[in-house]
């Protein structure tokens, strides 16, 4: 006998009738049978323009700095090794944020539901940018900026979670690439605006100050986004909020029947879902390997993505070109940012997520090395932009493979943990940078990314299961 569709309402009713972990499982195998009809890809749509705000208060860092040093509140340089009064501490101070939002916070998205963290913590990272926008020293400067990270630590945590739970197997990969894609256009419009602005004062107001009150205009689109936006239904599931589940899985149903002009396909397999939140989950087979591994991962990989985004415009100074220039050449190297996970739009669900990581981390060493020898426009902008790409491919697919690592009830803990050792990473890889900047130039800035992403590549490559088409539940078993 084949597996019931759906549409049998004596099988709807003996299912909802049953126990809460067989319910949990029918919602997720629910979910899993759903083409990718335009009502699914609005939904990552929707995430995706809110993960673009959130990349938009992370990554203004780099091209802000030379405005900030310009207007005399920090200093080009970090006296002594971990100096408070350079580009340094600046970049250390959001990260020690987003170390603490990640690895602290992480679990209000379990606890709370995707929806809601996602709105509150938006609009508590808007705000603290706001303040920080009218800041005259680089002591409330740094505070605020740490205050920011945190909002942006717990917002990332609960995008990839939320991401991953509502999208139907076959296009969790291509998911994430269309999220990273919409969130990455967000780099260019920054470069773009900081070319604009920093250089000048726009109505007496330094530019700097414009191009982080014009990104706290997401606050603004919050609200329509959140309306549009269903909870989690397997974060409902797992909560045991079966009825809640299945109005939010019915409507999804019946929406995606009218644009799919055919019968949905039957319900597959139904896979055990973890049902324990405890913390503890995370260091039981198999989850304790994977949390390791991403651990490592994430120790290293921060280096090579933050290493050149946040200082792109100061390793081009240090080339020979002037702030006006490095503006422009940077403005020209971000365009390529939502091209790397456009590209996974077309390739995500077609490799092993594993394989692509550890593609994408080689692709880093070489052309980052490249770069380091390169000084005229010709070369450095195309070789610039081969980075950002390489870059990108790498964010879109680790942050899909940690995602689908763990199971739903400790999903967004799990990923505020192991991410938040990137954030742990980057507080002080952002002064070795700057010694190394100091010490040996952009040759010995890209020697330590290639180490380091080296290490993470072994981590993944050795370490890493296989997650393509397979079902959330089945991975976390």
């Amino acid at each position: 006998m084949g597996e019931p569709s759906y549409s049998d309402t004596s099988f709807k009713r003996s299912v909802f009738e049953d126990t809460p972990s067989l319910s949990a499982r029918m919602i997720s195998a629910r979910l899993d049978r759903l083409p990718a009809t335009p009502a699914i890809w609005k939904l990552v749509i929707l995430l995706s323009l809110g993960f673009f705000f959130e990349l938009y208060d992370l990554l203004y860092s780099g091209y802000i700095a030379p405005g900030l040093v310009k207007s005399g509140i920090i200093k080009p340089s970090t006296v002594g090794l971990f100096g408070m009064n350079g580009i340094a501490s600046f970049i250390a101070c959001l990260f020690a944020g987003l170390f603490v939002g990640t690895i602290c916070c992480g679990f209000l998205a379990d606890r709370f539901g995707r929806r809601s963290i996602f709105t509150y913590s938006l609009l508590f990272y808007t705000a603290a940018n706001l303040i920080m926008a009218f800041q005259t020293t680089a002591a409330g400067l740094n505070v605020w900026r740490f205050v920011a990270g945190l909002g942006i630590g717990v917002e990332v945590v609960t995008i990839g979670a939320y991401v991953s739970e509502l999208v139907p197997k076959q296009i969790r990969g291509r998911a994430f690439a269309c999220q990273q894609a919409v969130g990455f256009m967000s780099v260019p419009v920054v470069a773009f605006l900081s070319y604009l602005l920093v250089p000048n004062r726009p109505l007496g107001f330094d530019g700097w100050r414009w191009v982080v009150i014009i990104g706290a205009h997401g606050a603004i689109f919050v609200w329509f986004i959140r309306r549009a936006l269903p909870e989690s239904p397997r974060w409902l599931a797992q909560k045991g909020r079966i009825s809640e589940a299945d109005r939010v899985v019915s409507n999804l149903e019946s929406i995606v029947a009218r644009e799919y002009g055919a019968s949905l396909p039957a319900v597959g397999e139904l896979e055990p879902v973890a049902t324990s939140g405890a913390f503890r989950e995370m260091w039981r087979a198999p989850y304790s390997k994977r949390a390791v591994m991403m651990i490592i991962f994430n120790l290293f990989q921060t280096v090579g993505f933050y290493g050149f985004a946040n200082w792109v415009p100061t390793l081009i100074i240090k080339q020979g070109i002037t702030v006006t220039s490095s503006l422009l050449y940077s403005s020209i190297i971000a365009i390529a940012a939502p091209l790397g996970p456009a590209i996974g739009l077309f390739i995500a669900d077609k490799f092993e997520r594993r394989s692509v990581i550890v593609a994408a981390s080689g692709a880093i060493i070489l052309f980052g090395l490249t770069f380091s020898q390169m000084s005229s426009a010709v070369l450095l902008i195309p070789t610039g932009v081969c980075l950002t790409l390489a870059n990108n491919i790498l964010s879109y697919s680790f942050h899909a493979y940690q995602a689908e690592l763990f199971p739903t009830s400790i999903r967004a803990r799990a990923i505020g943990f192991v991410y938040s050792w990137s954030r742990f990473s980057a507080i002080f890889s952002s002064f070795f940078i700057a010694a190394a900047l100091k010490r040996f130039g952009t040759v010995g800035v890209f020697s330590l990314i290639a180490v380091a992403m080296l290490v993470a590549m072994l981590a993944i490559g050795f370490m890493g299961p296989p997650t393509r088409d397979l079902a959330l539940e089945k991975i976390s078993h």
